[in-house]
């Protein structure tokens, strides 16, 4: 018992390690693009995207993150991009959605590539699909604004 115990507090250290390793680089270079305001410029490029789904120009940021290095590494710059933009709670619901169906969708295109899979098809077909599901959600989430304007006429 007391092997299983050891083994897994020393298997948890070294993922949060790992985790580390990764994550504290990423906000340190997100920090550097900011201040260059090469953010800005992303968030401008996907503002149309996001515009489609009724969110703020700001969230193309952290959706993009999220669709290129995953939830997992993804997490700590969605989070501080969140807060530091200060994003409505129906963009961050929004983007989870986006996400749940298109996280690191190059990491896992290329490894369905290593088993013989259609990159392109793959990769197409889940944006597509991370598309049409936020598109409906976007339609049925109303914001906080508009709920308590309706409460109150």
């Amino acid at each position: 018992m007391v092997g299983i115990i050891k083994e897994a507090a020393v298997g948890s250290f070294l993922s949060v390690k790992q985790i580390a390793i990764i994550v504290i680089p990423l906000m340190v270079f997100m920090e550097i693009l900011k201040d260059m305001g090469v953010l800005n410029r992303i968030a401008n490029l996907f503002s149309p995207v996001v515009k489609i789904y009724g969110m703020k120009k700001e969230s193309g940021f952290p959706l993009v993150i999220g669709i290129i290095i995953g939830l997992s590494y993804g997490a700590g710059i969605i989070f501080r991009s969140s807060r530091e933009d200060n994003l409505p709670k129906r963009d961050l619901y929004l983007i989870t959605y986006f996400l749940v169906s298109a996280h690191a969708v190059f990491e896992d295109t290329a490894i369905f590539m290593a088993i013989g899979a259609s990159g392109a098809l793959l990769l197409v077909t889940r944006l597509l699909v991370a598309a049409f599901f936020t598109f409906l959600a976007s339609r049925l989430i109303k914001d906080r604004d508009e709920i308590m304007s309706e409460k109150a006429g």
